[in-house]
């Protein structure tokens, strides 16, 4: 039974400040995690003691345009359909860069 996300991987999304990102898969968070610095823009998830568990429902993974990766709250993100085409191409250059 697949689980109902707010976010699929490849949407393009937008933070509360504006800045563009791509949500990313397991697999590819997996890996940057061990390659790419974590952000730590307003609106990401942290709690003490808590590993970031991504359920694309309240817990999003989103690789940013500067090369670094967050795992977003919900309520802090939105999709951006209308992202202009050369930022999604560099996002998408990004994650590419990640899968090898």
């Amino acid at each position: 039974m697949n689980r109902k996300r707010l976010f699929e991987s490849g949407d393009t999304v937008t933070t509360f400040t504006g800045q563009a990102g791509m949500v990313i898969s397991e697999k590819i968070f997996a890996k940057a995690r061990d390659s790419l610095k974590e952000g730590r823009r307003p609106g990401h998830y942290f709690a003490p003691g808590c590993c970031h568990n991504p359920d694309y429902v309240i817990q999003i993974p989103v690789l940013f345009e500067d090369g670094t990766y967050d795992v977003m709250r919900a309520m802090n993100i939105r999709k951006a359909p209308d992202l202009p085409e050369e930022r999604r191409a560099n996002l998408q250059r990004l994650i590419d860069n990640q899968t090898g």
